[in-house]
């Protein structure tokens, strides 16, 4: 059986997952990072792999780019948990051809974001193989009136985003289709930043959070799922640039589709009790409710997103 015919990435994960024997394992499998419990507080370990020709392409990454978004998306998962990050290791599979001032531009991209955010990079793993891959561990901490967790979301919550969506697949869309200009656009899915900056805002209120890494839907049905809830999301409110509009007409294409199932924003969505959202920064995007299922309301009419982000084995 392959694993498209089991269901892809998520079934797999559901298959080969256990729960943890050690009581101090918090969260294990099933969230942004793993969760432990310390007598200092919360440990969080996060890993992200990226390969080459799936998650970037030299011919429109620069090497420090992929240093870039190797490191950002691990820094996004830790922000995801209300957590600081503290420590990573990095791992390369490099191909035989790889020269070494590519490595040196990968290393460039890594260390300005561990200078970014005041952690360092303590060791890892180097090989060889057909194609090139960065995997990135990253340790952090959280106390705990910080960690947020996606199962944490109650009914009557609203739920926000950090920042604009959808920008990232239109900038891949944009290179995959080799439509000129866009500039801005496309730095968005080569350069993504991790929102620390709201985390630390919203953490210490936050009920529930992920990061927008494979579309708002799918990270709003994962939460509801954790939680056991339900939730409903307001097209019209979603925020998307006019220059992402713009991209996703140039490539005939929605810009809401890449919001809703595209990826790779690393924006944060989480969800906070009502009386705290006239102060929550970021976009109001819909609200978490009794039942299950996800649904988008569209110019008051409500239909029940059966859609999921990004899936590595069955495809959008």
């Amino acid at each position: 059986m392959k694993i498209s015919d089991l269901g892809g990435e998520f079934k797999l994960i559901e298959r080969i997952a256990r729960p943890a024997r050690n009581p101090d394992v918090l969260c294990g499998i099933g969230d942004d990072a793993a969760v432990i419990r310390t007598a200092e507080g919360f440990q969080i370990i996060t890993t992200d792999m990226l390969v080459e020709g799936d998650h970037f392409a030299l011919r429109y990454f620069t090497p420090r780019q992929i240093g870039i978004k190797a490191m950002e998306s691990n820094v996004s998962d830790i922000a995801a948990m209300g957590g600081e990050p503290r420590y990573a290791l990095i791992s390369l599979a490099l191909t035989e051809e790889t020269e070494v001032e590519l490595v040196d531009g990968m290393y460039e991209g890594i260390y300005e974001v561990a200078d970014r955010y005041g952690f360092d990079v303590i060791g890892g793993d180097t090989t060889h193989g057909a194609r090139m891959v960065i995997n990135v561990t990253l340790i952090g901490t959280a106390q705990e009136d910080r960690l947020c967790l996606r199962s944490h979301a109650r009914p009557g919550d609203r739920i926000f985003v950090s920042g604009p969506l959808g920008a990232s697949t239109a900038g891949l869309m944009l290179f995959l289709k080799g439509v000129a200009g866009f500039e801005a656009v496309k730095r968005r899915h080569t350069e993504p930043s991790a929102r620390m900056d709201i985390s630390h805002e919203v953490a210490p209120y936050a009920h529930a959070m992920e990061d927008v890494s494979d579309g708002l839907a799918s990270e709003v049905k994962n939460i509801c799922r954790a939680s056991g809830c339900g939730a409903v999301l307001y097209a019209e409110q979603v925020p998307i640039l006019d220059e992402v509009r713009k991209a996703a007409e140039a490539v005939s294409a929605d810009a809401l589709d890449f919001a809703l199932f595209g990826g790779e924003d690393f924006e944060l969505v989480y969800t906070v009790p009502e009386n705290y959202a006239e102060k929550a920064p970021g976009s109001l995007v819909g609200e978490i409710r009794e039942g299950e299922g996800v649904y988008l309301s569209t110019a008051g009419k409500e239909t029940r997103l059966e859609r999921s982000g990004y899936d590595h084995f069955a495809g959008a």
